[in-house]
């Protein structure tokens, strides 16, 4: 009767493993595409490097669409997929409206040039390039490169709903944005690397004016801002700014891959609170210095943070697909 019972046990463990997806624990790699479409990375550094030409914005536009993209159902292109009739998706979720035009038009604009090879036609996933053409971008701008890890397969839903509480909200605090990080994997170090992303782009005046004119009732100006900073963000926001108006993220070199968003915050110059919180609150100061003084020391934890990033809720053998049309389902 034992010996019938591990038999059933046993028959049951081989039918679950086999209803486990195929590839389910399969890893990323860097050479992925080597014998599918050898010169993948090389195509998708073209097509964005021409983007790039036409518009810096395809830099912080493209970098940010990658966050937004892997922070919600995993690093799966599901942040392109257009919306339908009958489904609101992840772009039109009020937390995705901000994001550039030029961020989605990066990554068709180098499906194409992969799809124009017919090696490659329909052979590399939308969730592949938007990795590639991130680390493109930062180069571009002048920040470190570094390998991509590559083997994911693009998501299969993609639903304004899954949005919800998933992406970091400016007036968070550091326990806030460290709980959010860790629910992806990512560490309290990963947060404060991946936070310098900041120092590319801009943002609406919306995003920041609680702290400019609405702090607290006895201290209208967020106490933890640069005065002179305040001032001119004040001039920059009047309170009936029209809602279109957009200001630098980084005052100071806003076109630049840097370490000078730590050294911003050191002088109370973050943007955010979600920023200005890394360096004010002393658990984290010490980074916030560290990264601020050596180049360097920044550059290897944002590789780190990143590729860790990319990692993120990957899709692999029959939970994705890859997308003919990166904004529309097959």
């Amino acid at each position: 009767m034992a010996h019938a019972k591990l038999v059933l046990i046993a028959a049951a463990a081989v039918l679950v493993l086999c209803q486990i997806p195929r590839f389910a624990n399969a890893q990323l790699r860097q050479n992925y595409y080597a014998n599918i479409c050898p010169n993948v990375e090389s195509i998708v550094r073209d097509a964005v490097t021409a983007k790039f030409r036409q518009t810096f914005v395809t830099v912080p536009a493209t970098l940010r669409l990658f966050f937004h993209d892997c922070f919600v159902e995993g690093c799966d292109a599901s942040v392109i997929v257009a919306s339908t009739g009958n489904n609101t998706a992840e772009k039109d979720h009020p937390d995705n409206i901000s994001l550039a035009g030029d961020g989605f038009d990066t990554v068709i604009k180098a499906k194409a040039a992969i799809d124009a090879v017919a090696q490659c036609r329909n052979r590399v996933s939308c969730a592949d390039i938007l990795a590639i053409a991130a680390r493109d971008v930062i180069a571009l701008a002048g920040g470190p490169s570094y390998a991509v890890e590559l083997g994911r397969m693009d998501g299969l839903t993609s639903t304004a709903a899954s949005v919800t509480g998933k992406l970091p909200q400016p007036g968070f605090n550091l326990n806030q944005l460290t709980s959010l990080f860790a629910a992806n994997g990512l560490s309290q170090s990963d947060m404060i690397a991946l936070s310098a992303a900041h120092t590319l782009g801009f943002s609406h005046c919306s995003s920041f004016a609680s702290r400019i004119y609405d702090f607290s009732q006895q201290k209208p100006v967020d106490p933890t801002l640069n005065r002179a900073y305040a001032a001119q963000l004040q001039a920059m926001c009047p309170r009936d700014v029209d809602p279109r108006v957009a200001v630098n993220m980084d005052p100071v070199t806003p076109r630049a891959f840097d370490n000078q968003y730590y050294k911003n915050l050191q002088q109370g110059m973050g943007l955010f609170t979600s920023d200005q919180v890394v360096f004010t609150d002393a658990r984290t100061r010490p980074v916030v210095d560290s990264w601020a003084q050596s180049v360097a020391a920044f550059d290897r934890a944002f590789v780190a943070a990143i590729t860790k990033l990319g990692r993120v809720g990957v899709k692999t053998g029959a939970n994705g697909n890859i997308r003919r049309d990166c904004a529309l389902f097959n």
